[in-house]
């Protein structure tokens, strides 16, 4: 029977450009898509901007924009990504288009005439400088649970535990640092603990086998603990960039209220634009609802949305899926540590994003684990399966097919009960049901290991060898024939996860789009194939050089003036300076530790164009060993002796050529054409190692 599936991912928030997180996730949920629409299910795949809240508003004001207009910005860059990854969205869309303020606030009225939303006057941080009451994500402080330092106000990082900014310790407003003082206000409450919630949830988190183990788990600890479940705040005050909520002026909805319908409203205005019945195929009792999510907000997924969901009369998901982090050669990603991988710089250095596919999905599995990008796991995890197992398999065969056989295979040899085949064929309904279960690393492996068998056979009948004597043309026909027919099934287990590859595939073969029925119809005998052109080549390492060395910003581009202002203050020297970053505290600057550092040593990088390996000394007694990109600058002898400034509180990083244990301080145009140079500060005379600079 067919399926019929509703498939979203997570909504990344609209004020900054996709990480390798982000993208991990849209191809983790990309295959099982692919593997699904090869099935010969129906499925629809949407995503959005998740587009309200604080931040989108306060990053707007800087910028001289309205909110509309700084997400716009945002917006325009997802592109680059989506189609750079091949990642297969049916439709993206914003939280803040009319389908959303629409379905938030028809939601929002259901709840409320069923009794779930209660209102009570509370006591809310307000910050005195900024004059505004700060969400939750604008205050910090210490975790009243575990004590871990600088602490978000809804919910600690290091140990989990969800609370009320009220409860943090010593807290801090992220905005100016002033310490917030309290103000009453009145808000609107989801009653979250009311008895018929906690017993849907327990059915639907728990025990109805919608949530991966350890995500059931977690919710049975949320349901059953001491404190059991808190009502849940669902307004903000103004002034606020969101969705109003009915009747009550001034009001808005918290962003984690809309955020989530976003995925309904994604797919309202989709089917929109096709002429589909959206309500119809809500209702339907045969549409699946399913959601790619990251660990991080399974709070939200397990307990707020389904409850929102259930008791406002719309349809429950079905499953949701939780994924780990991206770590990058076992740290956590960071651009302050110099473990941030940019996806566009990716693409941009010429790197094959069916390298990435390929080896995020290797690592993948149904569980909620973190995985690791290493570039040496990368390097020989490609090159060995994908260019010396698949692609090797048709480089073997298909010139001798073109060459010596106008291009014609011989196949009727190839029946059921071929023995060549016979194993190949019969991994298929493993492999799918490893697709289907997310397992992709297993799939994969189970792939390979097909695909080593192939190149043993290719081993044993050496088709150059064969291609010696014309009297071997028939052994030569049939044994390149078999190469290409199983490559082809080889091409259907890989083809969810290397898309463009299988379409590359399908034209070499001369064949229709491939799907999972065709593992057992083999290409007619007499068919035509077409000339072999390169599929996929190696990696060369050398390239990580350029993909860590010369990261692209994690940040939200810079916006335009505003229509009818002129930016007069940086005419004088346009394009030759960043723009200033955004405003941080004295508490912020304090955790930096800046030191005067004595450069004792200093060498080239071998193997790097970039790099200078400097060994500093800054009053420790030790000496460290950091690299830097000032090559193009600096030549080593000029540099040794020297007094620099280094940041000696800098995690250790872990690069191809050795571990950097810090980060010296480099002046640097925007515009390296109108203002070339690299500048190593160096302070006067009379500064010694290991004094702090502050």
């Amino acid at each position: 029977m067919t399926r019929q599936l509703f498939v979203t991912t997570a909504l990344p928030y609209a004020n900054a450009p996709f990480h390798l997180g982000h993208i991990m996730e849209y191809i983790q949920a990309d295959i099982w898509v692919r593997h699904q629409r090869m099935m010969g299910n129906v499925v629809h795949f949407v995503g959005a901007d998740d587009a309200h809240g604080a931040p989108i508003m306060i990053a707007a004001e800087k910028a001289g924009i309205t909110p509309q207009q700084f997400v716009a910005q945002i917006a325009a860059g997802r592109k680059q990504y989506m189609d750079g990854f091949h990642i297969s969205f049916d439709n993206w869309h914003s939280t803040d288009g009319p389908e959303n303020h629409e379905l938030s606030q028809d939601i929002y009225r259901k709840l409320k005439a069923a009794g779930f939303i209660a209102s009570k006057t509370i006591e809310q941080f307000y910050d005195p400088v900024k004059n505004m009451f700060l969400a939750d994500r604008y205050i910090k402080g210490e975790c009243p649970k575990c004590h871990a330092k600088d602490q978000y106000g809804d919910s600690c990082e290091v140990c989990s535990a969800v609370y009320a900014p009220t409860e943090l310790i010593s807290p801090y407003s992220v905005l100016t640092g002033a310490t917030p003082v309290m103000k009453s206000s009145e808000h609107f409450f989801f009653k979250l603990s009311d008895p018929k919630c906690v017993e849907f949830l327990r059915g639907w988190a728990i025990n109805d086998g919608r949530l991966q183990s350890e995500v059931a788990n977690k919710a049975k600890e949320w349901l059953e603990g001491e404190d059991g479940l808190g009502d849940w705040d669902i307004s903000r005050d103004a002034p606020y960039f969101g969705i109003e909520i009915p009747d009550e002026p001034g009001k808005y909805f918290y962003v984690w209220l809309d955020a989530p319908v976003g995925y309904l409203a994604s797919l309202k205005n989709y089917f929109g634009k096709t002429g589909r019945d959206f309500d119809a195929f809500m209702a339907d009792p045969a549409t699946e609802q399913i959601h790619f999510i990251g660990k991080d907000i399974t709070y939200f997924h397990t307990l707020f949305w389904p409850a929102m969901l259930k008791f406002s009369g719309y349809k429950t998901p079905d499953r949701v899926y939780a994924h780990g982090f991206v770590t990058v050669s076992g740290e956590k990603m960071s651009k302050s540590r110099g473990t941030g991988i940019s996806p566009l710089r990716y693409l941009e250095i010429g790197m094959n994003p069916e390298w990435l596919r390929y080896y995020l999905a290797a690592k993948l599995n149904a569980k909620v684990e973190d995985i690791d990008f290493s570039a040496e796991d990368f390097t020989a995890r490609v090159n060995a399966d994908l260019i010396g197992k698949y692609v090797n398999i048709a480089s073997r065969a298909a010139g001798f097919i073109t060459k010596r056989f106008n291009g014609r295979v011989s196949t009727d040899w190839a029946t059921d009960t071929d023995p060549f085949l016979a194993g190949l064929r019969g991994v298929a309904t493993e492999i799918q049901a490893l697709y289907e279960g997310r397992e992709y690393g297993k799939a994969l492996r189970a792939t390979m290991d097909q695909a080593d068998i192939i190149n043993a056979y290719v081993d044993a009948n050496k088709p150059w060898l064969l291609a010696k004597d014309p009297a071997n043309d028939a052994a030569l026909q049939e044994v390149c024939s078999r190469l290409l027919e199983a490559f082809r099934i080889l091409t259907i287990y890989l083809k969810p996860v290397l898309p463009r590859v299988a379409t590359q595939v399908e034209a070499l073969l001369n064949i229709a789009p491939l799907t999972w029925s065709d593992t057992h119809h083999p290409l007619p005998d007499g068919h035509t194939v077409n000339p072999y052109q390169h599929l996929l080549t190696r990696v060369d390492p050398t390239i990580f050089d350029a993909l860590f060395d010369a990261p692209v910003p994690e940040t939200a581009p810079a916006a335009a003036p505003a229509a009818g202002h002129t930016d007069t203050s940086a005419t004088t020297d346009a394009g030759r300076i960043e723009p200033i970053d955004e405003e941080i505290s004295i508490t912020d600057f304090a955790k930096v530790d800046l030191r005067i550092a004595k450069i004792v040593h200093c060498e080239a990088v071998e193997g790097s164009k970039k790099l200078l390996r400097l060994t500093l000394d800054a009053g420790e007694g030790r000496t460290r060993n950091v690299f830097s990109g000032i090559q193009s600058a600096y030549k080593p002898e000029q540099l040794i002796g020297k007094l620099t400034v280094m940041v000696a509180n800098l995690a250790p990083r872990t690069m191809k050529f050795g571990v950097s244990e810090g980060m010296v301080l480099a002046a640097s145009a925007q515009d390296e054409k109108a203002r070339p140079g690299i500048y190593i500060l160096e302070p006067w005379p009379g500064a010694t190692p290991g004094m702090r600079v502050g």
